[in-house]
């Protein structure tokens, strides 16, 4: 009896033992093949997902988390995350993703039948999500105001309408492109040029709105890659009020390509934004001289910029501002290149030649827009540029970027690496040979600002040098003492030292290594012959609007002084 007694006991132990097990298991494994379940339906989604977007004709674009309340046109349901249209503004659930793209059509670019031949075109409607603060074209009540998905918005003139003042003649009515209808490219003006090509015709003057007056066709260039990164969301935002085929992404594709299309537009009346710092405009603006070298001047579009570069030295001297982080609404930078006046700006080729009896390498050369510098802001720009190409990701920030350059200037006012400059090169100016007092650094000057927002040649105190012009054919040429004086010119504590102006400059590097830069592109120099000559006219667009610190404290002039001070940016 004891020996069944304690066999049952054994056995009954036995089963709690793998009873115990198997639970065990279950509580390891359950959670671990749920979240393997999980995280396979997720992957099955976003494949799901990604294959709608590739095969659309909407530009969609997946986001976690909207930014104002937001309702699925295809369910009507209110929602946290979904997929929107960059062009046409759409917003849809995930699970009504299919449908929307399946139900609704996105903007145009080209008209696909002949029916816009004629130059007009229907309203485009798109129910809910209207803009806040948007007024009934009906009624001129706001619109938008209830928590639901409701009212219209036209995709191409932003106009929106109740759903109540919606009537059977609007959704036929004839769109005049609202506001911007000087700055759009109707997809009909694009169908009847395709026609006319095909029939390889090139008399584009009959075509509706060619012939129109004011008409000033824009076309966008963002570098999404520039300073703050917010050509990402310019690019969103330019694309719902112009018709997509104007705004182009420079990450993807070329300013050369892209200025292609000034040719199916009329001569000397397209206009470029340049969403970037001064590098891209210096791309762009090289661009357009292979324009003049393919022989079609006629075509040269005029250049506005939205600066999103680090310095914008070159933007702030046209009045474009020293930066853009989203301060301004998009509708009012359109007003603003509306409103602008054609400047010309002076472009100078920067010669650099080598040294040496057996050199048989090609002298480099340059295109310069804003400045040349050889000595301590030179060096500045070699240290970040060496950081960045190590760590881009973190210069993603204008106010890292300009910590960065503090952190080298307050290194070089201790090391100073540039001292004795004056013992190093020559200068002449016009080939006169000027004597250099004792300097660490020479800085050429073609427009007004440097160092991200400091008038140099103008400088300070009691007799201030008039403002340098960005179109009279002379450079300014200044001396430095070093990083702290540089520092002390930027907060307006000293003066540089200046040597003259000239049409023509050179410079020789008689000896040592130096560091270089053309407008922030730096490199390290042994020695050589530097030439700076005229090279070409680039036509820009100044807008009056914008007034930095520096121009406030100007305000006190005669109001006609003003007006030249105004040009001569």
């Amino acid at each position: 009896m004891e020996g069944s007694g304690s066999g049952s006991v054994a056995a009954s132990s036995g089963l709690a033992d793998c009873s115990l097990v198997f639970w065990t298991l279950c509580s390891v494994l359950l959670p671990v093949l749920i979240t393997l379940w999980c995280s396979f339906q997720r992957s099955r989604r976003q494949l799901l997902i990604r294959d709608i977007f590739r095969k659309s004709k909407h530009d969609w674009h997946y986001t976690d988390l909207f930014g104002q309340p937001t309702y699925c046109c295809v369910c009507a349901q209110h929602i946290l995350q979904g997929a929107f249209c960059s062009c046409c503004g759409l917003r849809v659930s995930e699970g009504c993703l299919k449908k929307a793209d399946q139900r609704f059509l996105c903007k145009e670019i080209v008209m696909r039948s002949g029916s816009g031949a004629h130059g007009s075109m229907p309203h485009h409607w798109i129910r809910g999500n209207v803009p806040l603060c948007s007024c009934c074209m009906v009624c001129k009540q706001q619109c938008g105001t209830q928590p639901k998905l409701c009212d219209y918005r036209c995709v191409w003139c932003q106009y929106t309408v109740h759903d109540e003042c919606m009537v059977d003649h609007l959704k036929t009515q004839e769109c005049m492109f609202g506001e911007f209808r000087d700055l759009i490219i109707p997809p009909y003006y694009l169908s009847a040029i395709n026609q006319l090509r095909k029939d390889k015709r090139t008399s584009y003057e009959k075509v509706v709105p060619y012939s129109r007056k004011h008409w000033m066709p824009i076309i966008i260039l963002a570098n999404t890659r520039s300073g703050n990164n917010m050509g990402e969301t310019l690019l969103r935002e330019f694309k719902i009020l112009l018709n997509p085929v104007q705004v182009f992404d420079l990450s993807k594709t070329a300013p050369a390509k892209a200025l292609q299309l000034c040719l199916l537009l009329p001569c000397n009346a397209v206009r470029v934004l340049v969403c970037g710092g001064d590098g891209t405009v210096g791309w762009v603006l090289d661009a357009i001289d292979e324009m003049k070298i393919k022989g079609q001047e006629q075509f040269i579009p005029q250049v506005a910029i939205l600066p999103l570069g680090t310095g914008n030295d070159l933007s702030n001297t046209l009045g474009w501002g020293a930066g853009y982080a989203g301060e301004v609404p998009v509708e009012q930078i359109l007003r603003n290149v509306m409103e602008a006046d054609g400047v010309k700006l002076d472009r100078w080729k920067v010669q650099v030649t080598n040294k040496g009896y057996y050199n048989l390498r090609k002298p480099k050369v340059f295109t310069m827009n804003n400045y040349f510098s050889i000595g301590p802001d030179a060096l500045m720009a070699l240290n970040f540029h060496a950081h960045r190409e190590k760590t881009p990701s973190l210069f993603s920030s204008r106010i890292i970027n300009k910590a960065v350059y503090f952190f080298y200037g307050t290194k070089d006012c201790l090391v100073q690496e540039c001292k004795d400059l004056n013992k190093k090169v020559e200068l002449e100016l016009d080939g006169e040979r000027i004597e250099l007092p004792n300097l660490e650094g020479i800085i050429v000057l073609n427009i007004g600002y440097w160092g991200g927002g400091c008038r140099l040649w103008e400088g300070m105190g009691d007799e201030p040098y008039p403002l340098a012009r960005h179109d009279d054919g002379l450079l300014e040429v200044v001396g430095v003492h070093g990083s702290f004086h540089c520092a002390q010119i930027q907060v307006k504590l000293a003066n540089p030292v200046r040597l003259g102006q000239a049409h023509t400059v050179r410079l020789i590097l008689k000896s040592s290594k130096m560091p270089m830069q053309v407008d922030g592109e730096p490199w390290a120099q042994g020695p050589c012959t530097v030439t700076i000559t005229h090279k070409t006219h680039a036509l820009m667009l100044y807008h009056s609007g914008e007034q930095t610190d520096d121009d406030a404290s100007s305000t006190s002039e005669p109001e006609p002084a003003r007006e030249q001070t105004d040009e001569d940016e």
